[in-house]
Order: structure tokens, then sequence, then C-alpha cells
């Protein structure tokens, strides 16, 4: 297996994870003021935790103001009201605390507090113009990744599918990942989440390998990276051995620490390298079915690594990623099927559809769906292979009848 022989990595300044760790929270927000804008889930904020949480810092002699105006999937259009409750309290620096969307609204009410809408000048890669309001970032979701990547994702009317803003001043200052904040999620929402962070740790690390223009601004997601190989493979154990046990037994505080460190190493690989074709085709699926955005990565991940395998190099990194998630078999071939195989069944364990027919598409919408896959062409460019929209048709043509490897696999 070809190793990547340059890398890139952008981090917060600081990363503390653990049980307990939010108790470095006023430590980490006072380096960036005393002001604190508290951009949190609405459901979490009557919450012990967050109420806790937020009493503790205003002992510690900050000012807090919580804004919990945050709605599923991010409509861009909910950000206006973030924004002008931003620019009226003028924090120094934003708190972000729930899921993946929590922390994406913290992101771009930092950026549209700083530099004004609105927010459609800033989709695509490297577009925002600086620095924005210093943000730590607290997940209660283990999935995302958001605590430490460099791209927030809305729902905009104007397009098919969720578009993105990417750049690494998104970058949160700090992420602080206390797994006790996972511990009253919903079994769907572990879930879903928790495969997404596989695919995540998956698709960084069979991402292409990208040669970095060094004399020119960096893209912001720079494939197959020499740092972040082992992370990923690292992501992928813990998440394959432990997130099965979290849905299953949601008060296990083994299995949710175990998968909360899966989905933080996921996004340090994957804030670096990026995603491929799974969120590429999830993008026009989500929003077509209006189904949570794991499930739709989760379940066609078995069919992307399928396609993959035409490509010998790709198969070789599928292998070993199957290797992470226990298989033994002796030749590379047959641990690369393995991957598909394992993460197939665990698709099946913790309740990931297996087909899109199951969650309401329609063979007939298939091209236009590959079609709009095609314009993710930032995503499909790190694909491990090439990727017109007919090779995405026939992964969604697979993916709609449930057609996973030869009829005769176990």
């Amino acid at each position: 297996m070809e190793n990547a022989s340059a890398g890139t990595l952008r981090l917060p300044t600081r990363v503390h994870f653990g049980y307990g760790s939010r108790a470095q929270l006023g430590e980490v927000l006072r380096l960036g003021g005393r002001r604190v804008l508290a951009v949190a889930d609405p459901f979490l904020t009557e919450t012990p935790i967050f109420t806790e949480t937020v009493a503790r810092l205003r002992d510690d002699g900050l000012d807090v103001a919580v804004y919990r105006d945050i709605r599923p999937e991010l409509p861009v259009e909910s950000l206006d009201a973030g924004e002008a409750f931003a620019r009226e309290y003028r924090p120094d620096v934003v708190l972000a605390v729930g899921g993946g969307s929590a922390l994406d609204a913290a992101k771009l009410i930092g950026l549209l507090a700083t530099y004004g809408g609105p927010l459609s000048r800033y989709y695509g890669e490297n577009k925002v113009p600086g620095p924005t309001l210093p943000l730590v970032a607290v997940p209660t979701t283990a999935g995302t990744g958001s605590e430490v990547t460099p791209v927030a994702v809305v729902s905009d009317p104007d397009h098919e599918m969720k578009v993105g803003v990417s750049s690494p001043y998104l970058i949160p200052s700090a992420a602080v990942v206390d797994p006790e904040f996972t511990l009253g999620a919903p079994r769907g929402v572990t879930a879903f989440a928790g495969i997404d962070a596989l695919v995540h740790a998956v698709e960084s690390f069979t991402a292409a390998r990208l040669d970095p223009p060094w004399d020119a601004t960096l893209p912001v997601f720079t494939g197959t990276n020499a740092f972040t190989d082992t992370i990923a493979l690292r992501a992928a154990e813990h998440l394959g051995s432990w997130l099965r046990v979290a849905v299953d037994e949601p008060g296990n505080r083994r299995a949710r620490q175990e998968v909360a460190l899966g989905s933080l190493l996921a996004g340090i690989s994957f804030g670096a390298t990026g995603t491929h074709l799974s969120h590429a085709l999830q993008y026009p699926i989500g929003a077509l079915t209006k189904t949570p955005h794991g499930l739709g990565t989760g379940l066609l991940l078995p069919y992307v690594l399928q396609a993959c395998l035409a490509d010998a190099a790709a198969a070789e990194r599928i292998a070993a990623v199957g290797a992470a998630l226990g298989s033994t078999a002796a030749g590379g071939e047959e641990r690369a099927r393995d991957a598909i195989r394992a993460i197939a069944a665990l698709n099946r364990a913790i309740g990931v559809p297996a087909t899109l027919k199951e969650i309401g598409i329609t063979e007939d919408q298939l091209p236009r769906i590959a079609e709009l896959g095609s314009r993710a062409t930032r995503l499909v460019a790190i694909a491990p292979i090439p990727a017109p929209t007919e090779t995405l048709l026939d992964i969604l043509e697979h993916a709609y009848a449930g057609h996973l490897l030869e009829r005769s696999d176990p």
C-alpha cells in the first residue's frame, strides 16, 4: 500500500477529551474574552448538564448569553436571527454546545457577525476572508467531528442539495469533548451520528492522493495525508468495535467514551483529507428524503467501497480498513470484501436501511441524483476512482436494488 508522501494538519489550538473535561471550559473560554455567546440545541438548554455548565461559567466570572434557535439540518435563513443576536450582544467568544447543526450554526454565526452576509458569499472553499470570532466547540453527539473541522453545512432552498462553507478560519479555537454530554442521546441519533463518523474515517483513509500546491493557497482538503492514515484507521477500530454497544446499551459509559473518541479522531482525519462519494451522493438524497445525514452516508458507504474495489490501490486501502474492523483473512482481496461485509453488518445491527428504496427514493430519481452528486466537484475529485456521472449512477443503482458483492457471498 502506497503511503502519502505529504500532509497538512489544521486543528484547534487545544483539544481536551475525556469524562470531566468540560471543567476546562472556563479556562479555555477566558482566552477569548469574558463575554460568551453560547449557541446550543434548544432541547439541550433545559438539561442539568448544560445548566450546570453555564452556572459554573458564570460563577467563574464570565458573562454568558444563550442562543437556542437552532433548527435541524440548518436552513440558511435560520441563521439571520443568530447573526442579529450576536451583533446585539457583541460577544468576545462563542461557545457551541450540541450536535452538528449547533456546531455548524455557531461557526456561521461567528462568520456572519464578523463579515456580514449573505452567507452565499462564502459557499465553497477558501471564501472566508479572515479570522472569525473565536469558537470553543463542545459536541453532544459522537459523529460529525465538526468540533475540529474547517467546514459547516447548511440547507439552502436555492440549491437541490446541502451546501458547505469550507475554510481553515472555521476551525474552532478549542474543542472540549466530554462523553458525558452524549449519554442522553437517543438510539437513532447515536446510530446515525456514529455511522457517519465511521464513514468519515473510511473515506478519509481511502481518499485520493493529491499533490499540494505548496507555492499557492492550499485547498481546504488535501486528500490522503501522511499524518492521518494512522488516525483514520484508529478511528475505524474504535467505532467498529463499540458503536453497536453504544446503540444497544445507551448508558454504557465505556462505549460512549470509545465512540466519542472514534468520532473525534475521524474528524481530525477528514478535516485534513476530505471525504468523497458517499457524501457527494448523500447531499441530494438527504434533500429529497429529509432523512438524517448519517443514515444516508452509512447506507451508501458499502456500495461506494464496492465500486472502489475496481482500483487495485483503492482495494488495498479498503483491505487495511477490513483489518482495522477485525478481518483476519489471509489475502488482501478477502480483507477488502470483509470490510464491506463488516460495515453492512454494522448498518443492519444499528438500524441503517440497506437500500435507497427503503428511504423513499424511486428508480426514476437516480439519474438526477447522480447528476447532482457530480456537481460536488471537491468530493468527487478526492474519490480514489474516477467518478463520472455514469459511475455515480451505477453506485446508486446497486444501492437502490441492494446488490452488494456477489450473490454467493455470505
